[in-house]
């Protein structure tokens, strides 16, 4: 007897009504069957237990994309590859972890690699050391249920006051109750628990490998001649602007490779004051540093090198040109530093950077000149710093521009300082009394004071015995 048919003998329904008491019934519907829906992403968790190069880590991203083009970096022992689309190149799952086991072990990493419907819950399996393969989103939460609650590397202040509640693997925590988890232990550990069940997407950002310009021109004849190299030169620079342009980036830091026929190769590093994405300017640069070189030999093929480029922010022109009232003086202040570097050497221009702490000697030091757009800025925080200053209670004490590299003595007539005749206290006095506590400490009270002639000076007293004076700077 077919199953969808009921025989007359049977008993009616209660419900049924008086016309269709033994009538058979037919094409009675069966109860829908829920049908789990199919997973739109398949993601593969790779764990490298005691792994921690970011370099190689970067280098193994790179490789892992010639099985998919979504790959994410955790550092720095992590990587996601999302590869539902890819699991036909590589004859399922099991090829798929076979080749990326092949990869990873090439950079002396064994990996565990786990597959999920979700990254969170991929990575997850991985770093518990559970080569999982859940392919359906039926099977997430149960697959998860025994994995311990470490593999989620969450503080160890919440994983301490979960074991003390019992709680130590991912299935006892997802059966808590959610608003009561939520008070106690953060909204953001909820957050994690509804990435990794799929509840709440988990974006992952997509991993681009480093981009580098590289091109090289071999030259029909051997040249020595610096204005001939630097026009063979000329076709790499405009490849390298165009190159920078397409993609909004920029460079600080380039070489400039000259090759010969039997002598080593010489290098010409660039290092530029501010990222630049013009080649005009660049070449010009290159001019100056090869017109400040001796070649051992002629050149025969030339290469340009630039390793790693920088977003690059296209520069704001101003109303006014440079030097005029309002002026912006940034944008001419990057190539000054960058001629007077290929000229005069990299170690003849420095800025000065400040450094905390209240001993004027060792308040400030010499860096590398600041990039170019950072001058303006810090004239706003001085402008800032003035105003608060000017409102402030207490008194404002004015620095020299030029201090002495260490205070200098200064002969002292019945008690006065002098310097070619006795000087002239011009300001309150400014106690600084720091540095106890590194066995370098000073006690001094500071004056303004002129001398004959009108210079204006930096003086100070010392306040232990024997009281010496001395000179500490010059104002302007």
């Amino acid at each position: 007897m077919h199953p969808r048919f009921i025989p007359a003998a049977a008993p009616p329904a209660p419900s049924a009504d008086r016309e269709s008491v033994g009538a058979p019934l037919r094409n009675i519907p069966r109860a829908p069957v829920l049908a789990l829906p199919p997973i739109l992403e398949l993601w593969a968790g790779v764990h490298l237990p005691g792994f921690d190069s970011a370099e190689k880590l970067e280098l193994l991203a790179t490789r892992a994309q010639q099985f998919t083009p979504r790959v994410s970096l955790v550092p720095p022992d992590g990587l996601l590859l999302e590869v539902k689309g890819s699991l036909h190149l590589f004859a399922g799952v099991a090829g798929l972890r076979a080749e990326l086991t092949g990869e990873c072990r090439r950079f002396q990493a064994p990996p565990v690699l786990a597959f999920a419907p979700t990254p969170l819950a991929a990575l997850t399996a991985a770093r518990a050391g559970r080569p999982l393969e859940i392919t359906a989103a039926g099977q997430l939460i149960g697959q998860l249920a025994p994995l311990p609650l470490t593999a989620l590397r969450w503080p160890e202040e919440t994983l301490a006051r979960l074991a003390r509640l019992g709680i130590r693997t991912i299935g006892a925590v997802l059966r808590l109750p959610r608003a009561g988890f939520a008070r106690r232990f953060g909204v953001a550990q909820l957050a994690v628990l509804d990435q990794l069940t799929g509840r709440a997407p988990d974006v992952r950002p997509a991993f681009h490998a480093r981009e580098r310009f590289r091109r090289r021109r071999d030259l029909g004849c051997e040249l020595t001649d610096h204005d001939r190299l630097l026009t063979a030169l000329a076709p790499l620079f405009t490849a390298l602007g165009a190159f920078l342009a397409a993609r909004q980036c920029a460079v600080v830091e380039l070489e400039c490779l000259l090759v010969h026929r039997q002598r080593p190769v010489t290098r010409c590093r660039l290092s530029l004051a501010s990222p630049c994405a013009d080649g005009q300017r660049i070449a010009a640069l290159c001019g100056e540093y090869l017109n400040a070189m001796r070649l051992p030999a002629p050149v025969r093929a030339c290469e340009l090198l630039a390793e790693v480029p920088v977003p690059h922010v296209p520069d704001s022109r101003c109303l006014w040109q440079p030097g005029e009232q309002g002026g912006e003086e940034a944008a001419v202040s990057g190539a000054l530093v960058e001629r007077l570097r290929a000229r005069l050497g990299p170690d003849a221009v420095h800025g000065l950077t400040l450094r905390e702490g209240h001993r004027p000697e060792s308040t400030w030091a010499l860096s590398g000149p600041p990039p170019a757009g950072s001058l303006s800025e810090r004239a706003r925080h001085a402008a800032a710093a003035a105003a608060c200053s000017a409102n402030a209670q207490w008194p404002v004490f004015r620095r020299p521009l030029w201090i002495l590299p260490a205070p200098r003595p200064l002969p002292v007539r019945d008690g006065w300082p002098c310097r070619g005749g006795p000087l002239r206290l011009v300001s309150e006095v400014e106690r600084i009394e720091t540095g106890w506590w590194d066995g370098a400490g000073i006690a001094r009270d500071y004056y303004s004071a002129t001398d004959i002639h009108g210079v204006r000076l930096w003086v100070f007293r010392e306040r232990a015995a024997p009281h010496g004076w001395f000179l500490h700077g010059v104002f302007g």
